[in-house]
C-alpha cells in the first residue's frame, strides 16, 4: 500500500487530514499497531479531540484495530493527556490518541503508546515498513468495542494532592477552542477555583485563534484579557492540552524554560537532589538555577517521547521543554499534561505572596532569539549539523552535541550559546541564540549563521 511516507515522524504520525490521512491509510494504520502488539488478549484505548476529522478517522481507525483482532476501549473526546492517564489507569496492550496537537484544524494525526510506553521513532518507521509492505494481517476472530467515559476519575487524577493556599486567585484560562477547556474548568472548579474562561468550548475550527501558544500572536486575546481584568496571570493550551502557556500579570509570556525554574525550585525544595530534565533549546540560567537550588540538571533532547524515556532512565522527577512541554514524575505520572500543570503553577501562586514576575526576577537577564527555523533538505540537514560541529570544534569553542549541537560562547555555565539541530518533523534546521546583551548575541547568532550557510552550500554540492 502506498502511503506519504512525511506523515511518518519520530514522535507521531500526522499530516492533511483528508489528503494524507485518508480512511484506506487510518485503517491500516489500525491494521499495522494492532499487529505490532503481542498476540493474545489485545486491548487498545482510543480517544479523539474535537477536530472535524476526528470522528471520521476513529471509525477508520478502530476498524483497523478490530479486525486485527485486537478489542478497542472508545474513551471518548478529550485532550492526549486524558488518554496518557487511561493508559496508566486502565489494563491494556496499547493506547491511541486521535490528534493534531497544536497544528491547524485541516490537520490531524496519531500519538500512540505501547502499555505505558511512547512508540515512537524507529517503531514509527517499522510500522510504515509494514503498510508499504501490506503486512496487514487480519485475524481470524474480529475484536470487540466498548466504551469507557473516564472523565471523572481524570479530574480526581489531577486535583489528587493539590493543595492550594488560597482559591480567591484572579486568572484567565485561554483553552483555544480545543479538546482541554471543559474537563479543566471542571478540575479547576473542583477545587472552588474560579477561572475566567476565554475559548475554552470545544470547537474543531478554532475560530479565535491557531491552537499553539508557543507563538505569542496567539496569546493577544489572554494578554489583553489579564490587563483587562487585573488577572494575576494568565493561562493557555495548545488543541490536545499537552502544552501549557502562561503570561504574568503585566502580560509578558512565561517561555516553558522559565515555567521549568518555577517548578523546579518548588520540586527541589522537598526532594534535594532530584534530577530534572531540560532540552536543549532551554535556556542555560535554567541548568543554573536548578544546580544552584541541588538539583541535577540534565541536558537532554527535544521531544515528548525522548524525554519521558530519559526520565525513566534517569529517574527524574520533572522536565520541560520550551513549547510547554512539562513532565511532572513528582506526585504524578511523568507524561505531559497542561491540565496538571496548570494546577501545579495555580499550586506556587496560591501560596507565594509575590507575584510570577517577582519569582522569576532573580534570574539573570540574558538575551535570548526566539526558534529561528532555517529551510534545509531532510537529505543534508544532518550533514550540516556534523560540519557545523566540527568547524567549531577545530576552532576550539566546546560544543554538546547531544541533540544538533549547542555551541559554547563563554565560560562554564555562562549564559552564551547558538544552536544547531535538525529538526525531526520536517526539512528544518532550528537554530537558537542566548547571551548577557543584545550586542553579544547579534554576533554570535551572525557567526554561527554564516558557518550554516557554508554548510549547507557544501553538503548540497
Amino acid at each position: 500500500m502506498q502511503v506519504p511516507r512525511s506523515i511518518f515522524r519520530e514522535y507521531d504520525i500526522r499530516g492533511l487530514a483528508e489528503r494524507d490521512l485518508t480512511d484506506a491509510v487510518a485503517r491500516a494504520i489500525g491494521l499495522g499497531f494492532g499487529a505490532t502488539l503481542e498476540r493474545g488478549p489485545r486491548t487498545v484505548l482510543v480517544a479523539r479531540d474535537c477536530r472535524l476529522s476526528s470522528d471520521r478517522l476513529f471509525a477508520a481507525l478502530t476498524g483497523g484495530l478490530l479486525d486485527a483482532g485486537c478489542d478497542v476501549v472508545d474513551l471518548g473526546v478529550g485532550p492526549t493527556p486524558y488518554l496518557y492517564n487511561g493508559a496508566y489507569e486502565v489494563p491494556a496492550s496499547g493506547a491511541i490518541m486521535i490528534t493534531g496537537s497544536h497544528n491547524a484544524g485541516n490537520e490531524n494525526g496519531f500519538k500512540m503508546m505501547r502499555g505505558r510506553g511512547s512508540f515512537y521513532g524507529e517503531a514509527i518507521q517499522a510500522l510504515r515498513a509494514r503498510i508499504e509492505a501490506d503486512d496487514l494481517p487480519i485475524a481470524a476472530e474480529r475484536g470487540t468495542m466498548s466504551a469507557l467515559d473516564r472523565r471523572s476519575d481524570y479530574v480526581a487524577c489531577l486535583t489528587k494532592g493539590i493543595s492550594l493556599a488560597r482559591t480567591n486567585i484572579r486568572f484567565v484560562l485561554d483553552a483555544g477552542n480545543g479538546a482541554g477547556g471543559p474537563l479543566a474548568l471542571e478540575a479547576m472548579r473542583s477545587l472552588g477555583l474560579n477561572p475566567d474562561p476565554l475559548f475554552c468550548e470545544m470547537d474543531g475550527n478554532f475560530p479565535n485563534h491557531h491552537p499553539d501558544p508557543t507563538v505569542e500572536k496567539n496569546l493577544e486575546a489572554l494578554v489583553a484579557r489579564v490587563r483587562e481584568t487585573g488577572a494575576e496571570l494568565g493561562l493557555a493550551f495548545d488543541g490536545d492540552a499537552d502544552r501549557l502557556g502562561a503570561v504574568d500579570a503585566d502580560g509578558n509570556v512565561i517561555w516553558g524554560d522559565r515555567l521549568l525554574v518555577l517548578f523546579a525550585r518548588e520540586v527541589l525544595a522537598t526532594h534535594p537532589g532530584a534530577a530534572i530534565l531540560g532540552e536543549v533549546k532551554c535556556s542555560q540560567t535554567l541548568y543554573d538555577d536548578i544546580a544552584k537550588h541541588g538539583g541535577r540538571p540534565i541536558v537532554w533532547k527535544t521531544g515528548h517521547s525522548l524525554i519521558k524515556a530519559k526520565m525513566k532512565e534517569e529517574h527524574a522527577l520533572l522536565a520541560g521543554e520550551m513549547s510547554g512541554h512539562l513532565f511532572f514524575a513528582d506526585r504524578y505520572y511523568g507524561y505531559d499534561d497542561a491540565l496538571y500543570a496548570a494546577l501545579r503553577l495555580l499550586e506556587i501562586v496560591a501560596k507565594e505572596k509575590r507575584s510570577i514576575g517577582e519569582l522569576l526576577s532573580d534570574l539573570p537577564h540574558t538575551v535570548t532569539t526566539a526558534e529561528l527555523r532555517v529551510d534545509c533538505a531532510d537529505a543534508i540537514k544532518f550533514a550540516v549539523v556534523r560540519q557545523v560541529t566540527e568547524h567549531f570544534q577545530k576552532a576550539g569553542r566546546e560544543v554538546l552535541t547531544t541533540d544538533g549541537a549547542r555551541i559554547s560562547f563563554g565560560g562554564p555555565s555562562e549564559p552564551c550559546w547558538g544552536l544547531v539541530r535538525a529538526s525531526n518533523t520536517g526539512p528544518v534546521l532550528v537554530l537558537r541564540f542566548e547571551a548577557p546583551n543584545a550586542e553579544t548575541c547579534a554576533a554570535i547568532r551572525a557567526e554561527v549563521e554564516e558557518v550554516v550557510r557554508s554548510a549547507r552550500g557544501a553538503c548540497a554540492e
